[in-house]
């Protein structure tokens, strides 16, 4: 994996932080829609900085978790997006014009930004403990 400059390795981590924080808003109810929009950011900084980061090993293993780190980043752009939409409702008075599309958007919009970061937080940290073993693997053989 090649090493993050100085400049990328902070923006990677003010990403996470906003995203944590945004999260923490938003669940405690502290001012959701700017809670929304501050994990928005983070999850996007956090997602182009680690797209920064790419393996150019031979390793089948370190790819293959590099691909599913890269799901890991789509889950969190989606949490983003259902996040923003849980809060500002922008799709929500399209789709809810009869009780079957106000049941559809309950069932698949409605808080289901949980899930996909629960999904993507759970991916993220299997690839990245995972990554690190298998590169250390590699630089003891």
């Amino acid at each position: 994996m090649n090493e993050l400059s100085r400049l990328q390795s902070i923006i990677l981590a003010i990403g996470g932080t906003l995203m944590v924080t945004g999260t923490g808003c938003v669940v405690f109810g502290l001012m959701p829609k700017v809670a929304a929009i501050v994990f928005a950011i983070g999850a996007v900084a956090f997602v182009a900085m680690q797209a920064q980061n790419v393996y150019t090993g031979s390793n089948f293993v370190i790819k293959r978790l590099r691909r599913t780190m890269l799901i890991a980043d789509a889950c969190f752009i989606i949490a983003a997006l259902l996040l923003l939409e849980n809060v500002f409702r922008i799709i929500f008075p399209y789709v809810a014009t009869s009780v079957d599309g106000y049941n559809n958007y309950l069932r698949y919009v409605n808080n289901n930004w949980v899930v996909a970061l629960l999904i993507a937080a759970l991916l993220e940290m299997y690839t990245t403990h995972r990554i690190a073993y298998e590169l250390k693997k590699e630089q003891n053989s």
